[in-house]
C-alpha cells in the first residue's frame, strides 16, 4: 500500500498513492461517517486547475486527487522522483471501491449522467458485485441548481442511508460538485469523471495498450473529436511546456495554490 502525501504538479496539490491505498482511505471515512472528498485527475482536470485559481483552490482542498492519467503519474515522477506502479484511474477505481463497499454492506449513492444512463449503470454494478446495494441515484440537471435544489438533492442522498457517493457530471464540474457538496454531506464523495458512461456501456474505452502508455486521449479524441479537440491538441502541448518550466525552476507553480471562490456555482 502506497500514500507517500501529495506533491505539486503545476500548482496542483496530486496525491502519490495506488489503487489499495486510495480505496482504502474511501471505505474508511464511509465505515467512520466522515466526509472525504477525492477526485481522479488527468491532464485536463489538472489544467483546469492551471487555468483558473478559484477551481485550483478547490482541487487544493480535496483530502485526494489522485493521478488519473499516466502524464500525471510521470510528472510525480519527473518533478518529484515519486514513482508509482501506475496510474489510479477513475473507472478502475470506482470498481474497487464498490467491490469493497459490497463485501462491507455499504450503500452507495450514484449523483451524475442521464436517467438513462444511470439505470444501465446501476443493473450493470449490482451485476457485477454480488451484494452491492444502490442506495439512490440522481441524474444530473445540467445547469446550475438554485440553492434550495442543491440542499434538496443533499438530503436525498442522506435520506438514502447511503455512506458514499459517487459523482459523475464531467470536469470541472463534478469537483465543484463534491467541494460544494463536501460540507453537506459526512461521507466521500468521489468524482469519477466518464466512468459512468464507460460502466454504463454507453461510451467504449481505449485499448489498455493505448492506456499504459499514456495515448487513451487520442482514442477519446476519435470517439468525440468535435467536442474534445480544444480539450486535447491546445491543453497536452501547454501541459509538457509548464511541466519543462516546473522542472527547470524556470516557472514558480507553487507561487499561489488558489484562491477561494466568491461564490457558490452549484452545479448539479
Amino acid at each position: 500500500m502506497i500514500d507517500r502525501g501529495k506533491f505539486n504538479v503545476l500548482g496542483v496539490q496530486i496525491s502519490a498513492v495506488d489503487y489499495s491505498a486510495a480505496v482504502e482511505r474511501v471505505m474508511s471515512a464511509a465505515r467512520l461517517g466522515e466526509p472525504l472528498a477525492v477526485s481522479a485527475l488527468a491532464v485536463h482536470g489538472v489544467m483546469t486547475g492551471v487555468l483558473d485559481q478559484t477551481h485550483r483552490y478547490r482541487l487544493n482542498s480535496f483530502d485526494l486527487v489522485v493521478p488519473d492519467g499516466q502524464p500525471v503519474r510521470w510528472a510525480l515522477r519527473l518533478l518529484h522522483g515519486e514513482s508509482l506502479p501506475d496510474r489510479v484511474y477513475g473507472p478502475m477505481l470506482m470498481q474497487q471501491v464498490c467491490r469493497r463497499a459490497a463485501s462491507e454492506g455499504l450503500p452507495i449513492f450514484l449523483y451524475g449522467s442521464t436517467e438513462a444512463n444511470l439505470q444501465n449503470l446501476e443493473r450493470r454494478l449490482v451485476d457485477q458485485h454480488l451484494g452491492l446495494r444502490i442506495a439512490g441515484r440522481r441524474a444530473s440537471a445540467f445547469r446550475r441548481l438554485t440553492t434550495q435544489e442543491r440542499d434538496e438533492a443533499a438530503e436525498e442522498i442522506r435520506a438514502s442511508g447511503a455512506r458514499l457517493t459517487l459523482v459523475g457530471l464531467g470536469c470541472p464540474r463534478q469537483e465543484v460538485f463534491v467541494f460544494e457538496m463536501r460540507r453537506l454531506l459526512s461521507m466521500p464523495l468521489l468524482a469519477v469523471g466518464a466512468a459512468f458512461a464507460f460502466h454504463a456501456g454507453t461510451l467504449p474505452q481505449a485499448p489498455v495498450a493505448m492506456q499504459r502508455v499514456g495515448l487513451e486521449w487520442v482514442f477519446r479524441l476519435m470517439q468525440e473529436p468535435g467536442r474534445l479537440w480544444k480539450r486535447y491538441l491546445l491543453l497536452n502541448p501547454l501541459y509538457l511546456t509548464l511541466l519543462g518550466l516546473q522542472k527547470t525552476k524556470l516557472w514558480n507553480a507553487a507561487r499561489s495554490l488558489g484562491q477561494p471562490p466568491q461564490e457558490e456555482l452549484r452545479y448539479g
